[in-house]
């Protein structure tokens, strides 16, 4: 799934780009256009990670019930050697496919053997994978996270008409919808960001909250991101919003101003972390 696209991953795909550099040979990231619940890249964001990893060609197969019958030697026979005319494939330490997944890596072997593909296994890298920065991701723990990515977790949302509480709190903010609604959510907080809006190529500094806003009994989550000394009209606009570190949980607060002075705080204190 390459889902992440984390430090693992790269490692994998920095070896197949040296090892097809090596034979002459174009290097390819297969990856599915099957995404879940809780995905840290959706399939756009996906494919613009793997290309800067240096690989020469992305092909994304179409998860559908063909393909999820496939054992792996079918996989191997039909989809690696018949259509993509693969010469060598490299598999990551713990990577199983075909029909639900029973085979493993001397299976693969034999296949390929019979099949003219060369199969070889990477070691492991740490232990890093999406299921653990899933976990950080949900936990609030987006520096750690992020040290597993190498990028900041990063998600994309639609900005639409709110209740205008950031404005008459001096801090407007965009109300955010995910344009994926299968991406993660991080935990409920207020976060240190850096934002993008369309058709622009800067990242701008701000802060984002992220939850019920329990102040004024709110009962749905919102995703409001308040982008610093902007005056800007965003309705309508798609931003992509980078966490970078959480500044706290979500509170509830006894008075108005004494949120007030608590959003100046995290103004100050995600100004010195952007910085």
């Amino acid at each position: 799934m390459f889902d992440g696209v984390h430090r693992g991953h790269q490692f994998v795909l920095q070896h197949v780009a040296d090892e097809a550099r090596q034979r002459g040979l174009q290097s390819m990231a297969i990856t599915f256009d099957k995404s879940g619940p809780q995905t840290l890249t959706p399939l756009d964001q996906k494919r613009l990670l793997l290309t800067k990893t240096g690989i020469d060609r992305i092909e994304v197969l179409t998860f559908n019930d063909a393909l999820k019958q496939m054992t792996a030697r079918e996989f191997m026979e039909r989809e690696l050697r018949d259509r993509l005319n693969v010469k060598v494939l490299l598999t990551g330490y713990d990577n199983r496919f075909g029909h639900n997944r029973t085979e493993g890596f001397d299976d693969y072997v034999r296949y390929g053997q019979e099949l003219g593909i060369e199969v070889l296994q990477l070691p492991q890298e740490g232990e890093i994978s999406s299921s653990i920065i899933r976990q950080l991701v949900s936990d609030g723990d987006i520096h750690q996270a992020n040290e597993l990515l190498e990028n900041p977790y990063t998600i994309l949302g639609s900005v639409e008409h709110g209740e205008h509480i950031g404005t008459k709190l001096g801090y407007p903010t965009a109300n955010l919808v995910l344009v994926d609604q299968c991406q993660l959510v991080p935990a409920a907080g207020v976060y240190a960001v850096k934002i993008r809006m369309e058709n622009s190529v800067e990242w701008k500094h701000g802060m984002m909250n992220i939850g019920t806003r329990p102040t004024f009994d709110g009962q749905h989550q919102t995703l409001e991101v308040n982008v610093f000394r902007l005056k800007e009209n965003l309705y309508g606009q798609q931003l992509q919003v980078a966490f970078v570190e959480r500044l706290r949980g979500e509170q509830r607060f006894d008075s108005i101003e004494a949120l007030k002075e608590q959003l100046r705080q995290d103004a100050i204190e995600a100004e010195r972390i952007l910085a």
